[in-house]
């Protein structure tokens, strides 16, 4: 008998094995490389963080909805905030890589097998703290300090729109109010003056500065440019004094809390508190009829021919959830939303959450401790 010779793999014809060799060098260089590509921290950032900020700022938009919507069905408002958000990503990667190299005179041949697995758990860490304690609840009751209102004016909000949220009445004169669970109309002297005043904002010829007292600690000032007005606008200044009953001599006013008129040189401010703000806002809710006939809620006031030809905030409802809504949220088995066109509503939404975050004055809290096992 002949000794039989093994061909080494490189005499093979064609080299078959050379190919398998190459293919087997491939994947062991896929699965070097590999884990060195797969880093998720700076990969996450763009979508994790514009992700979460629109989530949260819808959420805070709905929940602000619903609370005022609540408030028409004298519901108690809950508030519970997003305290921290925390992602924690783990990807796991595995190449396997196996192969046999035979004779030209095997049966089974040359063999290479090889896999490829990945797992990707995406698991984050939400947590939320309720708003309750004293520091919501003087938030919440508080009154908005008059000087902070008028920086807001100072910074392009209109005169009309933000005092007629934001006060009670100016120098005693009342605005539309809800106080008491009880609606009443505004005096059309407020809403004359405060239409007047935004029409005298435009022109500059109204501002506020801050005046440092050793006694009394800073003042806010509100005062009335007197230099280079036009004829027109010094008719408008005098009219808004006339109906806020502030004298003529005066060009500077000082702020002061009050609800009723105080000395010559001050123009008293009622200003609402974020109670209510949120109140007065409520007054605009499409209270469904048979909620009304059922007396679940507060009974509608009537726009007055100054309010409708101002423009109104208004809160719609409906059994249907609308298709395109700026904030939309479901309460009593009704809809309600703002519509995406209002402008007006929407701007007042939003100002109601600017307002919270004025008054929220408080010492800051301690967060929840968070414990987040390592992978």
């Amino acid at each position: 008998m002949k000794p039989v010779h093994l061909q080494r793999p490189s005499d093979i014809a064609g080299n078959p094995a050379r190919e398998v060799i190459r293919k087997l060098r491939v994947c062991l260089a896929v699965c070097a490389v590999l884990p060195g590509c797969t880093s998720l921290g700076p990969t996450t950032i763009v979508a994790d963080r514009f992700d979460y900020s629109a989530a949260i700022a819808d959420s805070w938009k709905q929940q602000a909805l619903l609370n005022i919507v609540k408030l028409r069905y004298l519901d108690l408002p809950v508030f519970v905030d997003v305290a921290s958000v925390v992602s924690g990503y783990s990807l796991q990667t595995g190449v396997s890589v196996n192969g046999t190299l035979s004779t030209d005179r095997a049966v089974q041949g040359n063999f290479l097998a090889a896999g490829v697995q990945s797992v990707y758990t995406d698991r984050p860490t939400i947590t939320y703290a309720p708003a309750t304690g004293q520091k919501f609840l003087r938030g919440l009751l508080e009154p908005i300090d008059p000087k902070n209102i008028f920086f807001m004016l100072q910074s392009g909000y209109a005169a009309d729109f933000l005092l007629g949220m934001t006060v009670e009445s100016l120098n005693g004169v009342r605005n539309r109010s809800t106080a008491a669970g009880m609606m009443r109309e505004a005096d059309p002297e407020f809403l004359r003056a405060i239409a007047l005043l935004r029409e005298v904002q435009a022109t500059g010829a109204v501002g506020m500065r801050v005046e440092e007292d050793k006694v009394k600690g800073s003042t806010a000032v509100l005062f009335f440019r007197r230099e280079d007005m036009p004829a027109d606008v010094v008719e408008k200044v005098a009219e808004i004094r006339r109906l806020l009953k502030m004298p003529v001599g005066p060009q500077k006013f000082t702020l002061r809390y009050s609800p009723a008129r105080g000395a010559d040189d001050e123009l008293t401010v009622n200003s609402r508190s974020m109670l209510q703000i949120m109140q007065a806002f409520s007054s605009y809710v499409d209270v469904p009829e048979e909620h009304l006939a059922d007396h679940s809620a507060l009974p509608a006031v009537a726009q007055s021919a100054a309010e409708m030809q101002q423009g109104v905030v208004r809160i719609h409802s409906g059994k249907q959830r609308p298709a395109n809504a700026y904030a939309v949220v479901r309460y009593r088995d009704y809809w309600f939303w703002i519509d995406q066109g209002d402008l007006r509503t929407k701007r007042a939404l939003n100002a109601v959450m600017l307002f919270f975050t004025m008054t929220d004055t408080g010492a800051q809290e301690a967060l929840p401790l968070i414990t987040i096992p390592a992978q």
